[in-house]
């Protein structure tokens, strides 16, 4: 369970202050001798899917915020799901959850459950993540639906820590700014 693989969750280790990834939890929804790909979970931007992507505004709450997904193609909408028939997914990441690529058509709408649409993705090259796994830049974690569709983003990356136990659980206090301590 500590090698990535699509369908786990990266959380960045108290060491990684890439600032695109500090205190992060990504799920990855590929990984291959191609390289990796995943949506940072825990950035929320401060504007709705409403005011950035109004096309996709009836697949979410009214509310709902735009996240970050990663520094890669930002003005690219990503869509992942939680849907009630994963036949639907255009590409399954585990349960009923997945990503949704192009149009929604209406019979795929109606499958629906979650919706959260994020502005770009993280991506790895070949390899690259396996060297920044070797210098314990991640920590591998098997994901729950609820961490995918957190109302508390912020809190994710401590919550999974903590859930990890020890020595994770002591990892989740270091501060984001550690010179604060």
């Amino acid at each position: 369970m500590d090698d990535p693989a699509r369908g786990r969750l990266l959380i960045s280790s108290g060491g990684l202050f890439d600032p695109n990834f500090r205190h992060t939890v990504v799920l990855l929804g590929e990984h291959d001798a191609k390289g990796s790909v995943g949506v940072v979970l825990t950035r929320p931007l401060e504007v709705t899917v409403h005011e950035a992507v109004p096309a996709l505004a009836e697949l979410v709450e009214p509310d709902a915020l735009l996240y970050q997904g990663g520094p890669v193609e930002q003005d690219q909408p990503v869509l992942l799901a939680e849907v009630d028939d994963p036949e639907v997914l255009d590409l399954r990441v585990f349960g009923a959850v997945g990503f949704l690529t192009g149009a929604v058509p209406a019979t795929v709408r109606t499958r629906l459950c979650r919706v959260r649409v994020f502005a770009g993705y993280a991506g790895w090259g070949p390899g690259q993540l396996e060297r920044e796994m070797a210098e314990d830049a991640w920590i591998v974690a098997e994901p729950t639906v609820d961490d995918i569709f957190t109302d508390e983003p912020d809190a994710l990356w401590h919550r999974i820590l903590e859930r990890k136990g020890p020595p994770w659980s002591t990892m989740a206090r270091i501060p984001f700014d550690p010179s604060t301590n």
